[in-house]
């Protein structure tokens, strides 16, 4: 007898994550490191770099291309988490509160774009913008051919339009999430709720949405992070035109390392952009967490 507790000595524990921990080292903690020490130089990927210390950063916040694709990615959250948010709420809400027949099938549906490939999304959407295509067809036959437009050729109408696609995209990922956590809501809670007096909207606030804090922490982490990460949508749809009106961060990391070819502005766009979106989570679960006790 050791008179050690089950288990010990603890480094044996290390060894069984070790395996795991080296595949994540070498595929992401690396990659990252050598993003950062990048970031720190001019370079354009073929001749020998030159130390640029944090001028890549400052460029970030004093380049007005740069921080107005930072805006977009802002502006993006709105159309990809916020709106998914809030129409996933209110379907889960009313198809657990009716009962729905069918609602496997019905789960299954609307979460089908969740397995279709963003770059098939983005095709097929760019055929509804087009000038020729189905958005103006609908509108022409409905009287409202002077709405008509070249939705993605559009300088104010090109970000809301590709946000749009976001929000088609992610609502049924929102929705399958917040009926399963509704499924979990005692029916007793309900009943209580009904004897008192309560209404389906004070029902919904005073039981559905406290009870269902969590996955909506979980979906509007998981929307947040595509909307901030988004680049095949945007490379698909527009390339980031016109101009630069639908330019995110992500699509400036391409755009710069492989068309400019300033690989150091790149890493340090990446970088802040890996920064931001750990900060907008990190908030997001401390709220919840917050929220929760």
């Amino acid at each position: 007898m050791t008179g050690r507790p089950p288990g010990e000595p603890r480094r044996v524990a290390y060894l069984f994550i070790l395996p795991a921990f080296a595949i994540y080292a070498a595929f992401l903690l690396y990659p990252m490191g050598r993003a950062v020490q990048l970031s720190l130089y001019n370079w354009d990927g073929l001749s020998l770099g030159t130390w640029a210390g944090l001028d890549n950063y400052v460029a970030i916040f004093t380049d007005e291309g740069l921080r107005a694709a930072f805006g977009h990615a802002l502006v993006l959250i709105g159309f990809f988490a916020v709106a998914p948010v809030a129409i996933g709420l209110m379907l889960a809400a009313i198809l657990n509160h009716a009962k729905v027949r069918g609602m496997g099938f019905f789960r299954t549906v609307v979460f089908l774009p969740q397995v279709v490939a963003m770059v098939v999304v983005a095709v097929a959407w760019r055929k509804v913008y087009a000038p020729d295509g189905t958005l103006n067809g609908l509108l022409d036959a409905l009287g409202l051919d002077s709405l008509t437009r070249g939705w993605l050729g559009d300088y104010t109408f090109a970000l809301p339009a590709v946000g749009v696609v976001g929000t088609w995209f992610e609502t049924g990922l929102v929705t399958v999430l917040l009926l399963a956590g509704m499924s979990r809501i005692s029916p007793t809670l309900y009943e209580a709720a009904r004897l008192d007096g309560a209404n389906a909207v004070r029902e919904f606030f005073s039981i559905t949405l406290p009870s269902v804090r969590g996955e909506i922490a979980v979906a509007s982490t998981l929307t947040v992070i595509a909307a901030l990460r988004t680049f095949d949508l945007v490379y698909i749809t527009t390339r980031g035109g016109p101009g630069n009106s639908t330019s995110v961060p992500s699509y400036e990391v391409y755009h710069r390392a492989f068309g400019l070819g300033q690989v150091g502005s790149a890493a340090a766009i990446g970088v802040t952009l890996t920064v931001v979106i750990f900060a907008i989570s990190f908030v997001i679960n401390r709220f919840a967490d917050g929220e929760a006790t």
